[in-house]
């Protein structure tokens, strides 16, 4: 039986180790730790993070692939009551550095892999430490002895962007990791022979969140660091992985993988999230002995919120299912047909955006988080969503906002005006098309663009199709109509 964890007693990882020992907690490539191998770890990389000069209520940023240094890292930031900012490492240096000014770190460790884009970052501002050898010289200071943590004490700060393309720190306590592991349990279960399969990178809350969520639960988590379909189908038949989280594409890049093999009967679950989960994937994927769940979830709500049944999720086709444990979802503004803005209440909700209190106070009014997404629900209660924020556009997984992508394709000395809107992709979802006009005078092409937008952006966001109409079209008061634009996208020549 799997013994549970109140959120105000030691840090997760030290009271597993103290409940179960001996239990398989990681495994990462060859290697295997239990509980208290991994606890031990995680000790000393506090004390070397202590040798740094943080303290309770310091950053620590991580620019780092998943690997055992990076969750001893994440766990040891909460026994010291560090606060972790991991970092997206798919972005540009620039992008980076945006988000080390937001989160202002105290350190920042990294990949040896990354060497050359932390020397044009750090200055004198922070102590950047490569994540291995340099880490581990650092001096093994004394620190406090452990103590109960607080559940409205920061755990992790996650980035996500706004619809002004200006980044926004989603500052996670203890008490909304702890909420979204226990909703989380009590829709899923919990056994002592779960395996959760993470192939998500850390810096994504749905990845982070499996890893908690086993030190709460006292599950396994065999980690991957970065996605590989036929790595992922491998490790399913032979790690006795009974739980996984994925998006779409991953999950549908996985099939055409396996070539239509039954997967093992252990596998119970397969949570799919990260965006519109097609009906013909659940379908398929079933056919297959997958178990596939919808979910709906934000990085501002720890994860998911709402997750439909492996049955509910072919019986009612393109539904995330009902709210989870702790939550309240509500419609706001709703139109005749029952459409609206989805609103969530509950104890995984943040507790805000880190130094950023006007964009606080414009999604969290009266403890509801407002989303900006758009979505109803049926007869019985289950909740389907049209629109994600509005213009965001989920592409694989990874969000992009228009805005962002418009301000670097506007810097081009060329261009006088961008389009940024999102178009259907049989593969990812969705992807990033663009509509510009060049200045008067002046020539510019889709290869340019390419290029001028990939020292500037991650790759995720260049746009993978350019059009370059007369005139964008425009609302009375001047705001680009993006629905015309996809609409016309099919008969407007593009490349």
């Amino acid at each position: 039986m799997v013994k549970p964890i109140d959120a105000c007693v030691l840090p997760w990882l030290w009271q597993r180790a103290h409940l179960d020992p001996d239990r398989l907690a990681l495994r990462f490539e060859s290697r295997d730790l239990t509980f208290a191998e991994l606890a031990a770890g995680a000790e000393a990389a506090a004390r070397r993070l202590v040798s740094l000069g943080l303290r309770e209520g310091d950053r620590v940023a991580l620019l780092m692939d998943s690997s055992v240094r990076s969750v001893e890292l994440i766990h040891a930031a909460q026994r010291l009551g560090i606060v972790a900012v991991p970092l997206n490492t798919r972005l540009t240096v620039a992008e980076i550095g945006v988000l080390l000014d937001a989160s202002d770190p105290g350190a920042l460790v990294y990949d040896f892999s990354y060497s050359n884009s932390i020397g044009a970052l750090s200055g004198d501002r922070f102590r950047a430490v490569e994540a291995m050898a340099e880490f581990d010289s650092l001096p093994l200071t004394r620190i406090p002895e452990l103590k109960p943590i607080r559940r409205d004490a920061p755990h992790t700060i996650i980035f996500t962007s706004g619809t002004t393309g200006t980044p926004k720190g989603a500052v996670l306590t203890n008490g909304n990791h702890f909420a979204s592991a226990l909703a989380s349990r009590n829709n899923l279960g919990a056994k002592p022979s779960d395996r959760w399969l993470d192939l998500l990178p850390l810096y994504h809350v749905g990845g982070l969140s499996i890893l908690l969520r086993s030190a709460i639960d006292g599950s396994a988590v065999v980690l991957h660091r970065g996605f590989d379909a036929r790595a992922a189908n491998q490790s399913l038949r032979e790690d006795r992985i009974t739980l996984l989280s994925v998006v779409a594409t991953m999950l549908a890049r996985m099939l055409d993988d396996n070539r239509a093999r039954q997967y093992p009967p252990c596998l119970r679950c397969v949570l799919v999230g990260g965006g519109p989960v097609p009906p013909e994937l659940v379908s398929r994927a079933a056919e297959m002995g997958v178990p596939v769940a919808p979910t709906y979830g934000l990085t501002e709500t720890a994860s998911q919120v709402a997750t439909a049944d492996p049955k509910d999720a072919i019986r009612k086709p393109g539904s995330c299912g009902q709210p989870l444990l702790g939550n309240r979802i509500k419609i706001v503004g709703a139109d005749g047909c029952g459409r609206g803005e989805i609103a969530v209440k509950g104890p995984s909700v943040m507790a805000g955006y880190f130094r950023a209190a006007a964009e606080t106070r414009a999604v969290l009014r009266e403890g509801w988080l407002h989303t900006g997404d758009i979505g109803y629900f049926d007869s019985d209660k289950f909740l389907y969503i049209d629109d994600r924020r509005g213009d965001l556009i989920v592409t694989g997984g990874e969000n992009v906002y228009p805005a962002e992508v418009e301000a670097v394709l506007a810097s081009h000395p060329a261009v006088a005006e961008a389009a940024v809107y999102s178009v259907g992709d049989p593969e990812w979802g969705h992807s990033v098309a663009a509509a510009v006009i060049a200045r008067a005078g002046v020539q510019v092409s889709a290869q340019e663009l390419r290029a001028w937008c990939s020292s500037r952006l991650a790759r995720f966001k260049i746009p993978r199709t350019f059009s370059f109409p007369g005139a964008l079209p425009r609302t009375a008061s001047g705001k680009i109509k993006r629905a015309v634009l996809r609409e016309s996208f099919r008969s407007r020549p593009s490349v």
